[in-house]
């Protein structure tokens, strides 16, 4: 953090971190330049930023070499409550980890480099979907490899990059690698040997996500739950049912984190890990 930076440089920052593309990522850092501190001991940060500034512009003029028709052919939507990234090196053990987790029929050899392309499937966490995309194996110079760019544009997309670990070398190797290409993700380190069900409990609890039940009067949960970010509120579930139902809202009543079975709660009550919520409007 630098010295005396206030509220604007750091949203600016924190805008530049969340980038999903080299085009907004130059944007926030231009914007983070013109916040910095202009003093004498911040010398030392603006030619920090210039420095990164050059490297993603470099970055930028590769991948507009790369691209094919203005969009890259592994160009791979989101679906789901979160996108999940696999990262190793290669013959990890990415493709075991990914048919585990979603069942996906993907080829899997003991001889390196099986992945070719990028790899999709859905992991149900009890009842909430959540994408897995295994990548190539990670190299050194990543970026130069062929469609590199197009795979680093894929994790900057992401909302966690799991890191498959075959040797202790390979976590700062595959972190360098993103590092040197300016993407900033949240990270998780599992072995190749890990139990599954446990690395499907550490993605869950990486991602931030909580899973909320609706339920009528009387009634059993509805399924699936509804997934939403650590700190949702009743506000949040509410305008997820219908976004006018926020406006006709009465009160809820709470099962799970509540005081009591069915405590009624307002708006602001901020939600829990497996509630389940009862709705009432006006």
């Amino acid at each position: 953090m630098p010295i005396n930076a206030d509220f604007h440089y750091q949203k600016a920052e924190e805008d530049y971190l969340e980038a999903d593309s080299t085009e907004k990522k130059i944007l926030a850092l231009k914007k983070m330049m013109t916040l910095a501190p202009k003093h004498k001991s911040a010398e030392g940060l603006q030619k920090q930023l210039k420095t990164r500034l050059a490297k993603l512009k470099e970055l930028a003029e590769k991948e507009a070499k790369k691209k094919t028709g203005g969009k890259s052919k592994f160009s791979i939507k989101k679906e789901g409550a979160g996108t999940i990234v696999l990262l190793g090196v290669p013959n990890s053990g990415k493709s075991t980890l990914l048919k585990q987790l979603t069942g996906v029929d993907v080829k899997i050899a003991d001889y390196e480099f099986t992945t070719t392309q990028p790899k999709v499937g859905i992991l149900d966490y009890h009842g909430v979907k959540l994408q897995c995309i295994e990548l190539p194996a990670i190299v050194k110079d990543y970026n130069d490899s062929e469609n590199g760019l197009a795979f680093l544009a894929i994790v900057r997309n992401a909302d966690l990059v799991v890191i498959v670990k075959k040797n202790p070398d390979d976590v700062g190797f595959i972190e360098k690698e993103l590092r040197v290409n300016d993407v900033h993700k949240k990270l998780l380190v599992v072995s190749r040997d890990e139990n599954v069900e446990d690395v499907k409990e550490m993605i869950w609890n990486a991602l931030g996500l909580i899973r909320v039940y609706t339920k009528q009067p009387g009634k059993k949960p509805d399924y699936p739950p509804i997934a939403f970010k650590k700190g949702a509120v009743v506000a949040d579930l509410a305008e997820h049912v219908h976004k006018d139902f926020v406006k006709k809202f009465k009160f809820a009543r709470i099962w799970g984190s509540a005081k009591f079975p069915g405590q009624v709660v307002g708006l602001s009550y901020v939600l829990r890990d497996n509630d389940e919520v009862e709705l009432h409007s006006k």
